[in-house]
């Protein structure tokens, strides 16, 4: 396993979480890290076609962190998973380099079939926490994907998503540091649903007083 990988990790770990006080804190007390370091092994002896011994080795891993991530999965460096309980990401699934995932996150596939069924996450993507992304699809570079929020389609680079079924709801365009918000219909019925719920049941209050 190469140290400066592990590194770079803990410099990641300092750099994106205010509360990384000191190193022995992450080398110790940072179940993300532990996983991130489980998966290089396991995906090494992945990679080299050993049976049992790679999926035994994430098991462990999941025992110890509540991360599950499947040996054939490929991660990118920088990749900081943050609290990381109940993450699970499968097997086919790709993710980008300097990567934030938050917990409960779940990269899962829809096939039964043995080929490409769980998703690409590119490069400085944040998935926010108990957020789905199922399927095999993409999400590029530079996009943030809000909490809860279920993704079951490609996003372009650069979005926020949010939502279930998730939508983009802004895109960020990096040439001039501007953001622009889309429309939001689906967001804007239901405002207008409980404006309107709000002013009958105050009509409704006002006419029990006077009865």
């Amino acid at each position: 396993m190469c140290f400066s990988k592990i590194s770079n990790d803990i410099k990641v770990i300092r750099k994106c979480d205010p509360a990384a006080h000191n190193v022995f804190e992450i080398l110790f007390a940072y179940p993300g890290f532990h996983a991130r370091q489980f998966h290089r092994f396991a995906h090494t002896l992945y990679n080299w076609h050993i049976p049992f011994f790679p999926r035994y080795v994430s098991h462990v891993s999941r025992f110890l962190t509540g991360i599950e991530i499947h040996p054939g999965a490929t991660l990118g460096e920088g990749v900081f998973i943050d609290h990381g309980m109940g993450v699970v990401i499968g097997e086919t699934a790709i993710v980008g380099d300097n990567v934030t995932i938050y917990q409960g996150v779940t990269l899962g596939g829809t096939s039964l079939q043995k080929v490409k069924r769980h998703p690409t996450l590119g490069n400085y993507v944040v998935v926010g926490v108990d957020a789905k992304i199922i399927g095999n699809i993409t999400i590029g570079d530079n996009t943030r994907i809000g909490a809860g929020s279920v993704v079951v389609k490609s996003v372009p680079p650069n979005c926020t998503v949010v939502g279930n079924p998730g939508r983009v709801v802004a895109v960020h365009d990096p040439e001039t540091d501007t953001v622009m918000k889309l429309p939001d219909p689906e967001g804007e019925i239901i405002d207008n649903l409980e404006k309107r719920v709000n002013e009958l049941e105050t009509r409704l209050s006002r006419t029990e007083g006077k009865n």
